[in-house]
């Protein structure tokens, strides 16, 4: 009898230690659950914004150990975003986000009519609608570095095009769709973790303190073009 008590509160323990790790591996530090991705209604669902995980809620999933965070604006986009109530520039982000620029990575198309043209310079694709086609022969390698397929990934940008296109991009390219949440857009964020960078000096000048922002540089000159 004795044996078997001491056994089942050995197993108790075990049990609660059990239940402790699985607390920890699945809210990693403290954080809550992430819901399955699943898309707004309406035209935020059309951009591909996520309707659980977005600018309003984003602040309870940071942090995560198993995530990565990434903004996906240029520092100053040629695009005209004033025209839609936006900014050209990134005039600030949410602590924990890293930029990485879209632009950079595939050339953009669709943007509404009065934003104009963005980047048209070196990407590390080219999409003609249906294909993305590498352009460089370590194109892949680079993109696979910067959003790990291993990891969950949390896309914004300003409005929430971009991460949207981004996310069509990685799930195209064999990366799981349920992994990838977009998180909408930094203009709409009124968190507890925002980081500014545009700031106005006493004499009304306005200056954008970009030494803040945590910046993802791809060096086209570096990598092997494709034949």
């Amino acid at each position: 009898m004795k044996k078997f008590i001491w056994w089942t509160a050995g197993a108790a323990v075990i049990l609660v230690i059990g239940a402790f790790l699985l607390g920890r591996y699945a809210f990693p530090s403290g954080l809550a659950a992430l819901p399955k991705p699943e898309l707004s209604e309406g035209e935020r669902g059309e951009l591909g914004i996520d309707k659980n995980v977005n600018e309003s809620t984003i602040d309870k999933y940071l942090g995560r150990k198993d995530a990565v965070y990434r903004d996906v604006r240029m520092l100053k986009d040629p695009g005209n975003y004033e025209a839609i109530g936006g900014d050209s520039y990134l005039s600030g982000f949410v602590n924990g986000f890293e930029v990485v620029p879209l632009p950079y990575l595939v050339n953009v198309s669709g943007l509404p009519e009065a934003v104009g043209d963005t980047y048209v310079g070196d990407t590390l694709f080219s999409f003609d609608g249906v294909n993305y086609v590498a352009n460089y022969a370590e194109s892949m390698a680079v993109l696979e570095a910067l959003f790990p397929k291993d990891k969950i990934i949390f896309l914004m940008c300003g409005g929430g095009g971009y991460s949207g296109m981004l996310k069509d991009m990685l799930v195209t390219l064999g990366w799981d769709a349920d992994k990838i949440y977009d998180v909408g857009g930094y203009w709409f964020y009124e968190g507890e973790n925002d980081v500014k960078v545009k700031r106005t000096l006493v004499d009304g000048t306005v200056v954008y303190d970009f030494y803040k922002v945590p910046y993802h540089e791809i060096n086209f000159a570096n990598l092997t073009p494709v034949e």
